[in-house]
């Protein structure tokens, strides 16, 4: 079974830059969508940003729309999550996760997909 790793977590002010990584523990692994998705505590898990590995489409939610860059890696299964300008608000317990069947790499759609991280912890201080 494939696994997800993530790393990058951390604690930040507002107004920092954090950046996650997630990968593989398989370099052959292909999928057809990867993306992140934050839980923070006592919230419903959201989705953050999605991308279509094919086409490198990417999908963002409104709450992070020009602060967040989820770019991939097209050598491996490996994609990356650039956070600025982070606010109090974007604390949270921050998972990868990716599917290899749908097409439908939207942060939305992520939540019915096969692989997920093990999550990475991200606090930003006022």
């Amino acid at each position: 079974q494939v696994q997800l790793v993530e790393s990058g977590g951390g604690s930040v002010q507002a107004g920092g830059s954090l950046r996650l990584s997630c990968g593989a523990s398989d370099d052959s692994a292909r999928f057809n969508c990867m993306g992140w998705f934050r839980q923070a505590p006592g919230k419903e898990r959201e989705g953050v940003a999605g991308i279509r590995i094919d086409s490198g489409t990417v999908y963002y939610a409104d709450s992070v729309k020009g602060r967040f860059t989820l770019s991939q890696d097209n050598a491996k299964s490996a994609v990356y999550l650039q956070m600025d300008s982070l606010e109090p608000e974007d604390t949270a317990t921050y998972y990868c996760a990716a599917e290899s069947f749908s097409l439908d790499c939207t942060p939305v759609a992520g939540f019915d997909w096969t692989y997920w991280g093990q999550g990475t912890q991200v606090t930003v201080s006022s």
